[in-house]
């Protein structure tokens, strides 16, 4: 891996702790919430650029989407969160913040743990959960 090119394990962890610390955390008293997943994350290589400079294909995140949606508009947002055909898109639409926010941290949580795993043993990174 190159040192230029940040390490999707550490982007993941750093996604599980932003999720967890309900926000940035910039103001204790009123904790920062994005209002949609990984794109208004710091995470995301086109955060706070209204123009989305970036194609989403160069963000670490596209090895988790499936190969026949990452040419959608927000590919992260197609990424499974579970065995039902959960996606972050569609758990956002049903507007339950709380469900989503409990499948996206268990999403994480097994990836992360997968990859670590994965690294332990030598193996490269594989896309079934």
């Amino acid at each position: 891996m190159s040192d230029d090119k940040p390490d999707i394990l550490e982007i993941l962890k750093y996604e599980l702790k932003f999720l967890e610390n309900n926000g940035d955390g910039r103001c204790l008293s009123m904790p920062w919430k994005w209002s949609s997943t990984f794109p208004h994350s710091p995470s995301c290589i086109n955060f706070s650029d209204p123009q989305r400079s970036l194609p989403c294909t160069d963000c670490l995140l596209i090895e988790f989407v499936p190969p026949e949606t990452r040419s959608q508009d927000i590919p992260c947002h197609q990424i499974p969160l579970g065995p039902n055909g959960e996606t972050v898109g569609n758990m956002e639409t049903q507007h339950d913040v709380m469900a989503l926010e409990r499948r996206l941290r268990n999403w994480l949580v097994a990836t992360i743990q997968r990859i670590e795993q994965q690294r332990a043993a030598g193996t490269a990174l594989g896309r079934s959960a």
